[in-house]
C-alpha cells in the first residue's frame, strides 16, 4: 500500500486521497467522502464517476492545475477525493439512539453551516446537551473535516452525524415520525424562552450570512426569535445553537 495516496494534510484540513486506483477503492469499499475533483479531459475514470454518483458523492470538475496544486504525491492521475475525518451515521442511528436513552428525541439541523469551525462548535455543544444526533447536507455545507473535530473537542466521538442530499425532504420525513421542528430567525414572532420545547424536537440552525433557506423555513413547525438586548442584532449559527440547546435542556430539567 502507497501511504502517500491517502494521507491528511493541514492545508485541506481533510484526508486527500489521489490516483484513479486509490479514488475507486475508497468509493468501493464505503469510505465516507465529502467530494471528489477530477480535471476536464482525463480518460478511464468513468467508473469513478459512476461509483460516486451511486454513493451520493458530490463531484466537481476543475482544472488541472488544480489538482497539480493540492497533491502531495505527484501522481493523482486527474482525480483526487477529499475523505472525511470521520465516519457518517444515518438518520435511522440517530433515531435508534433516542429511543435507546428512553429521552425525547433532541436533533440538530444544521443547514449550510460551512464555517467548520461552527459546524465543530455546534457538535460541541450539541452533545454536551444530550442532543441525539446532528444532520448535515451534503452540499453547501462543511463535511466532518479534521478542524471539525478538533473544534468539537472529542465530541464528535460520543455523538452520531448523519449526512443527507435534501434538507427539506429529512425535515419532512422526520415531522412523519413525531418530531416538531423548530427553526430560528431574525423578527419570528415566537420567543424561544416562551417556547415549550420539551417534546421531541429537531433544532434548526441556519447558515452564517443568510439563515435557513426558504424551503427550510417552510418545513418548520415554530420559527423563534433569540431575544437581543444589546446593540448587537444577531449571533453566528454557533452561539444561536448553544442558546437554543441549553434553553432546551432547561425547560427538560423543570420539575
Amino acid at each position: 500500500m502507497n501511504n502517500n495516496k491517502f494521507k491528511k494534510f493541514d492545508d485541506s484540513d481533510n484526508y486527500i486521497i489521489e490516483g484513479r486506483n486509490s479514488v475507486f477503492e475508497a468509493l468501493r469499499t464505503g469510505r465516507a467522502v465529502d467530494k471528489i475533483l477530477y480535471s476536464e479531459g482525463d480518460k478511464n475514470i468513468s467508473h469513478i464517476l459512476a461509483a460516486a454518483k451511486q454513493a451520493g458523492v458530490v463531484v466537481s470538475k476543475c482544472d488541472r492545475r488544480k489538482l497539480d496544486s493540492l497533491s502531495r504525491s505527484g501522481a493523482h492521475q486527474g482525480v483526487m477525493a477529499f475523505a472525511a475525518a470521520h465516519e457518517y451515521s444515518t438518520v435511522d442511528d440517530i433515531l435508534k439512539y433516542a429511543e435507546s436513552t428512553g429521552r425525547p428525541p433532541l436533533i440538530v439541523v444544521c443547514d449550510e453551516i460551512s464555517d467548520p469551525h461552527n459546524l465543530g462548535a455546534i457538535i460541541r455543544s450539541a452533545e454536551a446537551a444530550g442532543a441525539h444526533g446532528v444532520i448535515i447536507p451534503k452540499r453547501r455545507n462543511a463535511g466532518l473535516t479534521a478542524v471539525v473535530a478538533k473544534v468539537s473537542s472529542g465530541a464528535l466521538e460520543h455523538i452520531p452525524v448523519a449526512r443527507v442530499s435534501n434538507i427539506p425532504t429529512t425535515l419532512s420525513e422526520l415531522k412523519k415520525r413525531g418530531l416538531w421542528v423548530y427553526g430560528t430567525g431574525l423578527g419570528a414572532a415566537a420567543d424561544i424562552y416562551k417556547t415549550d420545547l420539551r417534546g421531541p424536537a429537531v433544532i434548526v440552525i441556519g447558515s452564517e450570512g443568510d439563515g435557513m433557506g426558504r424551503l427550510v423555513t417552510e418545513c418548520c413547525d415554530v420559527v423563534m426569535n433569540i431575544p437581543m438586548l444589546g446593540k448587537t442584532q444577531s449571533l453566528n449559527a454557533s452561539a444561536a445553537a448553544a442558546v437554543v440547546l441549553f434553553e432546551t435542556v432547561r425547560q427538560r430539567l423543570e420539575k
